[in-house]
């Protein structure tokens, strides 16, 4: 039979006893605060699960929020409301070589996604996608010389204004576009807002586009922000999510991804269902780099990096808490991942020395 609980010596000990443990938890909790945020951000020699140490490359950066590599190694980064263009060095050298006046930094609006050409080496272009007055367009550019618009009339708004492009396998250019608040565009074929568009460097529809002479590639987004393709040649594409879940989704030519009318894994025949989910606290994903068969996931909100197996196994939470948003991660020449934070973004509290763009190997 049990023992009914009684007064006394007893019962005091139990009370100082959880009193202390309590104290204790809350010192540590203090050094836990003290040393992030006084120490050094620039090394953690402390490797975690998946990766070694991570690094600082560069600093001081104003809401960056593209990268892309050129044939020379070093990266071409776009900042979102300064709209600055600045290329950055393995060695942590930042020089500025364009600025897009034409853009109109707003809400999340402004400097969005670059791309290089896949002729780079050669040609010498380079491609932003970018808020303007009236729109979102793509334009290309040589550094000292002005853009030229090759692709226009994408709906803007303050937010849902996607922006990621990318060269794919095919040669072809590939870009995200969010509904720009305007749900029932996403599932208007005939409307630019929720889709992914694929063009010719020219910025003309691509041949063999699932919809004839259209640039629509997949539809039914809300506001993608990820790209990549795995080593069979498939796209990925991260999207956030509305209230419950944000995705991960394997596009497909001529695929309906379901927004406004599924968030998530529906079931519903009419529409794809991504390969992975997350709460949308969690993750708030934005840019994606596929390595082989594995995806990785930079996440604003959730102020982390996910790993996980294009089939959406194996996920794995990297850097989380530790640098606070995280805007896109890319594959270096080197074999190490760059992740970009996006801390400065309205959104965040940056630190000194934010923002940054953060190195590590996998």
């Amino acid at each position: 039979m049990a023992k009914p609980d009684r007064p006394g010596r007893s019962r005091t000990k139990l009370v100082l006893a959880g009193v202390a443990a309590v104290v204790l938890l809350a010192a540590l909790g203090a050094v836990a605060v003290w040393r992030g945020w006084f120490a050094d951000p620039s090394v953690d020699d402390a490797p975690r699960a998946g990766h070694g140490p991570v690094s600082t490359v560069a600093s001081d950066l104003e809401a960056p929020w593209g990268l892309a590599f050129r044939p020379d190694g070093s990266a071409l980064v776009t900042e979102r409301d300064s709209r600055r263009i600045v290329s950055v060095t393995a060695d942590g050298t930042v020089t500025e070589v364009a600025r897009v006046d034409e853009a109109v930094p707003r809400g999340e609006g402004g400097l969005l996604g670059i791309a290089v050409s896949p002729d780079h080496a050669t040609d010498g272009w380079i491609y932003v996608y970018y808020t303007a007055r009236d729109d979102n367009r793509i334009a290309r550019l040589r550094p000292g010389g002005p853009p030229e618009p090759i692709f226009t009339g994408i709906p803007k708004a303050n937010t849902h204004n996607g922006g990621r492009i990318a060269f794919g396998p095919d040669g072809m250019l590939y870009a995200t576009t969010g509904d720009a608040g305007d749900r029932g565009a996403a599932q208007d074929r005939d409307s630019l807002a929720g889709k992914i568009l694929r063009l010719t460097p020219e910025g003309r529809p691509a041949p063999g586009n699932p919809f004839g002479d259209s640039p629509v590639w997949s539809y039914g987004h809300r506001n993608p922000q990820g790209l990549g393709w795995d080593s069979a040649g498939t796209l990925f594409a991260a999207e956030f999510g509305q209230n419950t879940y944000d995705e991960l989704n394997r596009i497909e030519p001529g695929g309906n991804y379901g927004w406004p009318e599924a968030e998530g894994v529906s079931g519903d025949s009419r529409f794809i269902d991504p390969v992975a989910t997350w709460a949308t606290n969690d993750a708030s994903p934005s840019g994606i780099a596929v390595v082989g068969d594995e995806v990785w996931v930079a996440c604003l909100r959730g102020q982390r990096l996910y790993r996980l197996g294009t089939d959406g196994s194996g996920a794995e939470t990297l850097l989380q808490g530790e640098h606070g948003r995280l805007r896109h991660v890319a594959a270096a020449p080197d074999g190490s991942m760059w992740v970009l934070t996006s801390n400065r973004d309205g959104r965040g509290r940056p630190r000194d020395g934010d923002d940054r763009i953060l190195r590590l190997t996998p």
